[in-house]
């Protein structure tokens, strides 16, 4: 008999347990899979602000699962952050595999319940029922409907100043497993777009980490900044993503390109070869 996986995230984020991850927006399973074996505890995959499509995402979800963890450490989990909070999406990113999502510009309590309702069968919720899916091991694992929702985690994005105002109600709904706030888009809410460390910002962020603590669930942040990031941790930040795939390529290319033209120009232009 096949059994349902565990989802080791969610069990770390019940006991308080911090989780250390990076952001992925580069839509590439052979990325995905170079990431997962780093040793992160999390990684997001992401589709609103990428190409990334449903089938992408599948090779990319296999990717994830076919790295070799980091000597000692669990598998790196994906957290797939689908597009927008729609029943549809969340119905195809869950049956492909995904056991923890992200939804982006929760508003209120209404949208937060309709978010966990679409990872819910009926009874509980609105999930349509699929015969032989991935998640399922392709029908194989025989409990998979009785228990998906044990396994599955569901994580809600705070990015404004009126979805702020919320945070209590939200994270009182039965379902919600932590609730993520987004710098850049709170940012612009907040009157300072582009602006993500601007000292207002930092301590509303500040703030809304406590009173989601306070509330018994999990508060996320996206920090690549190294010192806010441990700043947020000691907060009580459960779920942070300290690092993001394009800006380390791009400061890694920018860097190499700039010590090398620098060190081409000291050196003066080589003389033309002539054949």
């Amino acid at each position: 008999m096949h059994m349902l996986p565990t989802n080791h995230f969610k069990r770390a984020l019940q006991e308080g347990r911090a989780q250390i991850g990076v952001w992925s927006t580069i839509p590439s399973p052979y990325v995905s899979e170079l990431i997962a074996g780093a040793g992160y505890d999390w990684v997001l995959l992401d589709t609103e602000h990428t190409p990334t499509d449903v089938p992408l995402m599948l090779s990319q979800l296999q990717a994830t699962a076919a790295a070799q963890p980091a000597q000692g450490r669990l598998p790196t989990h994906p957290v797939v952050r689908p597009a927008w909070n729609d029943p549809v999406l969340i119905k195809r990113y869950l049956d492909i595999g995904a056991q923890t999502i992200l939804l982006p510009f929760v508003q209120n309590v209404h949208e937060a319940q309709a978010a966990v309702k679409a990872t819910r069968y009926p009874g509980a919720g609105i999930r349509g029922m699929g015969g032989s899916t991935r998640a399922a091991n392709f029908g194989r694992t025989a409990d998979y409907v009785a228990r998906a929702a044990e396994e599955l985690c569901v994580l809600v994005q705070v990015e404004t100043a009126e979805a702020l105002d919320q945070i209590e109600a939200i994270a009182a709904i039965d379902g919600i497993d932590g609730i993520f706030i987004g710098p850049a888009d709170l940012s612009a809410s907040l009157g300072y777009p582009g602006k993500a460390n601007h000292p207002e910002v930092s301590k509303t962020i500040d703030n809304a980490i406590r009173r989601i603590r306070a509330c018994g669930k999990a508060p996320g942040i996206l920090m690549v900044d190294e010192p806010r990031a441990r700043e947020c941790l000691e907060l009580g930040a459960q779920f942070i993503a300290v690092a993001l795939d394009t800006v380390m390529l791009r400061n890694g290319l920018d860097g190499a390109a700039m010590r090398f033209r620098g060190a081409a120009q000291s050196a003066g232009t080589p003389a033309t070869s002539s054949y």
